[in-house]
């Protein structure tokens, strides 16, 4: 018999959670998964946990499709969930690799289970994590631009995105972002050319002292000079306040850095919007893309995208 026609429905078939893992159940989902939701287990565990918002973003066309095909992969334990403990209303679905999708993945890359690195344990602890609000902050502004570049359709894309291990592994002996990206947009003026901007986040939810804050650029700095190649630094900044009193820390930094503000008003295209104010210039803002021109920099050196 072959497989069904519509990959959509594929996952149609686990009307109940199983309570035990099973190699057929292993099976099973490896036959029925698409490869979007091979690329949604992937990115899940590099990342740790992404909400459902964020997900929809990134892999689907509309919230409903998000929630029935996301349950679906909850069925088949290849997706774990959890709903954050807060005091007023609810928060949406947190969602982090499940023991079926670890060992499809796994699978795949020619590894054991402990190969991998997975526990479920360690998947689930999140839920009561004191890094999960960052964590989440650092996910939301890339699914945004994963959005913004959905929505525009013309060649836009965020076309690298490492997580803060994958960025430590590489460069941790120097500097720790909390994610490399790259960002491409073509030109307004001309469509066929495209801005390219490599970038390291910094994300700031204001529990660090401002100072120390600063003090990471130096790492940045070395990095720089070890490396040949001078790679711009974001800060995604909680409060308008916190950014005034940052940017008078910084001056004019030895390296290329701009702050922004993360509200829910701070522009409609978000991080891919005109909120960045580079370091040592009083404006105007600029668009994400546009920072690739006032910098004009390099790609970082040797860095393996596969």
């Amino acid at each position: 018999m072959g497989r069904p026609a519509k990959a959509v429905n594929r996952l149609r078939t686990a009307q109940s959670r199983p309570a035990k893992l099973t190699p057929e159940l292993v099976a099973e989902l490896a036959y029925r998964l698409t490869a979007r939701d091979r690329d949604l287990l992937a990115l899940v565990w590099e990342h740790h946990v992404l909400t459902t918002g964020q997900l929809t973003a990134i892999f689907f066309p509309t919230p409903e499709r998000a929630r029935q095909r996301l349950n679906h992969l909850y069925d088949f334990q290849a997706l774990h969930r959890f709903r954050p403990w807060t005091p007023i209303g609810s928060k949406p679905w947190h969602w982090v690799l499940g023991r079926t999708g670890a060992h499809v993945l796994a699978i795949e890359q020619g590894q054991t289970l402990a190969e991998f690195g997975y526990h479920v344990e360690t998947a689930l602890a999140l839920a009561v994590s004191s890094r999960l609000g960052h964590q989440v902050g650092v996910n939301e502004f890339f699914a945004g631009l994963h959005a913004h570049a959905r929505a525009r359709g013309d060649g836009t894309a965020l076309a690298e995105w490492w997580s803060e291990q994958r960025c430590a592994a590489q460069w941790g002996d120097l500097a720790r972002p909390d994610a490399f990206g790259r960002w491409i947009e073509p030109r307004a003026e001309d469509g066929k050319a495209l801005r390219t901007l490599d970038f390291f986040l910094e994300h700031d939810t204001g529990t660090e002292p401002l100072a120390r804050v600063a003090r990471k650029l130096a790492g940045y700095a070395d990095l720089a000079e070890a490396t040949g190649t001078t790679t711009p630094i974001l800060f995604w900044l909680p409060s308008t306040q916190r950014e005034a009193n940052l940017r008078r820390l910084l001056g004019t930094p030895e390296v290329p850095v701009a702050t922004a503000v993360h509200t829910p008003v701070c522009s409609p295209e978000g991080p891919a919007g005109p909120v960045w104010l580079p370091a040592g210039a009083a404006g105007p803002r600029r668009r994400l893309a546009e920072l690739a021109d006032l910098w004009l920099t390099a790609r970082p050196a040797k860095i393996e995208t596969s």
